[in-house]
C-alpha cells in the first residue's frame, strides 16, 4: 500500500478572517471545484460553518464521468486557523486533507493544503497514479487556486 502526499500552498490577498469565513462554509466548496465534476453537496440541514463531527455528503463525477458519492467528516477544527476533513466513503482507500491558514500580517493569508491519500485496488490503483490520479489532483488544485484568486481579487 503506497501512501501519497500532495502539498499545495497559496497566498491570498485577504485577511485570515475573510479567508476562513469562505473556506469554513461548506456551501462554498462547489465554487472552487472544476465544473466538469458536477460537484454538489447535500445541503439539507447543512450549517453555515464547519465543526468537528460534521458529515458532508458530496456527489460528483470522477474519472471517465463515473458518478461517486463522497462522504467526508470534518474531524478537527481550530477556529480561524485549521481544519481537517477525512473521507469516510468515496473513491480513495484513504483521504486525509489538512487545511491550514496563516496570517502573514499584511492583510494576506497563506493557505496550506496537505493531502495524504491511498488509492484503492492495490497495485492496479498504483498503476493509475502517475498518469491519471496525480495529474488530475494537480489540475483540481490549480483550478481551485485560480477560482480563489477570482473570488478574492474580483
Amino acid at each position: 500500500m503506497a501512501v501519497h502526499t500532495l502539498f499545495h500552498q497559496q497566498i491570498i490577498s485577504a485577511p485570515p478572517g475573510e479567508v476562513w469565513a469562505f473556506f469554513s462554509n461548506p456551501r462554498n466548496l462547489a465554487r472552487i471545484t472544476p465544473p466538469q465534476f458536477g460537484f454538489s453537496t447535500d445541503e439539507e440541514g447543512l450549517p453555515g460553518a464547519i465543526h468537528a463531527g460534521l458529515m458532508l455528503n458530496h456527489r460528483l463525477r470522477l474519472f471517465f464521468g463515473i458518478p461517486v458519492t463522497w462522504l467526508a467528516e470534518i474531524t478537527h477544527v481550530v477556529e480561524g486557523r485549521r481544519f481537517v476533513d477525512e473521507q469516510r466513503v468515496g473513491p480513495y482507500a484513504v483521504w486525509h486533507h489538512e487545511h491550514d491558514f496563516e496570517d502573514l500580517g499584511d492583510g494576506r493569508t497563506r493557505m496550506i493544503d496537505r493531502v495524504t491519500y491511498v488509492l484503492p485496488f492495490g497495485p492496479l490503483g498504483e498503476l493509475a497514479h502517475p498518469w491519471l490520479v496525480a495529474p488530475e489532483l494537480k489540475r483540481i488544485f490549480a483550478h481551485r487556486e485560480q477560482a480563489v484568486q477570482k473570488i478574492f481579487h474580483g
